[in-house]
């Protein structure tokens, strides 16, 4: 009798949807909540295998969710955490490479982060529990989370899913930030395979590129921007470019801003600053800002696109409360 009762008990332990219930409830340490991750993960059979890795004295905290799949599985979420300054560099590096410019997407506001061209998101968050590096500069903590390709990236549930571990891992490596909480109403991150939606630049006064209305920009009921900022954010855009007729040129004006001493790679080669540049102090770090503009435009020659980049830098200044605004370049 006692055999069969262990017997019964170990199938029960080991039926796919008690499984289930385990993996959820143990993996990341506990950190993931059950209705978003099953969200999630969708259609994705069920979850397959969960591993976590931790080396607080060496800054770093990461884990990760599978569920059925080819090989080892099919991946629901990875978090990965660093409070080191060359682990974050080399994340920015990979999400930042040459000038910068790269594709991004902003977070909701309030959440200080952006979501890269492979729809990985990124938070930069303060540790004031870390207090300063030898540098003197504010300790930090950077967070990369990983949908998986396979998951429902679209649904709410990713910001449900992968705040509470941004938390978890501030837990876990001694930051003390202030815990996340997701945005009431926030929408979904957009797919990177989406349209990219823009608006008139001449009603754009509620959006956070609102700096564009009152810039003076030449034709600009031509222009429609598209606004990628977040004022929490290390990085953010606002993108213009000819609308109607006009759009057939292709012409368009990126404003980019980077927040942190990473930033200074982007805007230098060999120690040089590439031209049409700005810089400021920001929270106790350097911040940078660049225009990257089309050939030929029509009236925005290179007065103009300092005029426009200075108009862009001190909005953000402002809005960041940064001090020391100059051109450089």
């Amino acid at each position: 009798m006692a055999a069969a009762a262990v017997l019964a008990l170990a199938g029960w332990i080991t039926a796919p949807y008690v499984r289930d219930w385990w993996l959820v409830r143990s993996a990341c340490d506990g950190a993931l909540p059950s209705g978003p991750v099953r969200e999630l993960a969708a259609g994705g059979g069920h979850f397959t295998k969960a591993d976590t890795t931790a080396h607080p004295r060496l800054g770093d905290y990461g884990c990760i969710l599978r569920f059925e799949g080819q090989g080892s599985g099919t991946l629901v979420v990875r978090m990965t955490a660093y409070t080191q300054r060359d682990d974050q560099d080399g994340e920015f590096q990979d999400a930042f490479p040459q000038e910068g410019f790269s594709f991004l997407r902003p977070m909701p506001q309030g959440l200080p982060g952006f979501i890269d061209d492979l729809g990985d998101l990124r938070f930069l968050l303060r540790c004031p529990d870390l207090g300063r590096d030898a540098a003197g500069r504010p300790r930090r903590m950077l967070v990369t989370a990983v949908p998986g390709q396979a998951t429902a990236r679209t649904s709410h549930a990713v910001y449900e899913t992968v705040v509470p571990l941004v938390n978890s891992a501030s837990r876990h490596l001694g930051c003390g930030a202030k815990p996340l909480t997701v945005p009431e109403g926030a929408a979904a991150p957009a797919d990177p395979r989406e349209p990219r939606r823009a608006v008139a630049v001449t009603a754009a006064g509620g959006t956070a590129c609102g700096w564009v209305t009152r810039a003076r920009i030449p034709s600009a009921a031509e222009w429609q921007v598209e606004p990628l900022m977040n004022d929490a954010s290390p990085a953010g855009r606002c993108d213009l470019a000819r609308r109607g007729e006009a759009a057939q040129t292709g012409q368009s004006l990126l404003f980019a801003a980077w927040y942190g001493d990473w930033s200074n790679r982007v805007v230098s080669f060999d120690g040089v600053r590439r031209a049409l540049t700005a810089t400021a102090r920001c929270d106790g770090e350097a911040a940078n800002f660049a225009v990257k503009a089309s050939k030929g435009i029509p009236g925005v020659g290179t007065a103009e696109q300092r005029r426009l980049l200075r108009a862009f830098a001190e909005d953000q200044v402002r809005r960041r409360g940064c001090s020391g605004l100059r051109l450089t370049g």
